[in-house]
């Protein structure tokens, strides 16, 4: 019986010294996934806007992306922008033009881990953007810079998505 005991023990902590768990820094990490373009129409087939989504696989350490309701009510605490900044580049003259659009000046993800314990994660994030058509757009091509930020306001590094064409002016 104290063999069985004993044998289980071992093979217990076998296992569990096989589960690796990973070794992120506190600061997240970005890596480019992809960007998708979808055309909203209205009943009549008119073109309204470009619903845009950027995804980016991230990593942290501690855990501690996204933002509760309270925190996103605070205005003191994240200043210029959310847990989101999209920079848009648009090629204008055979150069890209970067600005921080007035829709995208606070973007916000929720809390990725809301029973608030520390620990690393890793997945995937969606940003959604849209681009609206009006009698007088143009197709322009633009491109995104994203980063993200925790809520001890590290930021990552920051990614460039590959071009796409939307509506907009020149």
């Amino acid at each position: 019986m104290k063999l069985k005991i004993l044998l289980f023990f071992i093979t217990a902590i076998a296992l569990v010294s096989c589960v690796d768990i990973p070794d992120f820094d506190d600061t997240p990490k970005i890596f480019y996934n992809s960007i998708d373009t979808q055309t909203e129409l209205d009943t009549s087939g008119k073109k309204i806007q470009e619903n845009i989504t950027v995804t980016v696989d991230f990593e942290d350490g501690d855990g501690d992306l996204g933002a509760s309701d309270a925190e996103i009510a605070d205005s003191v605490k994240y200043r210029d922008w959310g847990n989101y900044e999209l920079v848009t580049s648009t090629l204008t003259n055979g150069k890209w033009v970067d600005q921080i659009l007035a829709i995208d000046q606070f973007k916000w993800f929720p809390d990725l881990k809301p029973d608030g314990k520390s620990g690393p994660i890793k997945g995937k994030l969606d940003l959604h953007t849209s681009a609206k058509y009006f009698n007088s757009s143009v197709p322009v091509t633009i491109k995104y810079k994203v980063r993200i930020r925790d809520r001890a306001l590290r930021v990552s590094n920051q990614i460039v998505t590959d071009s796409i064409t939307v509506p907009g002016f020149r």
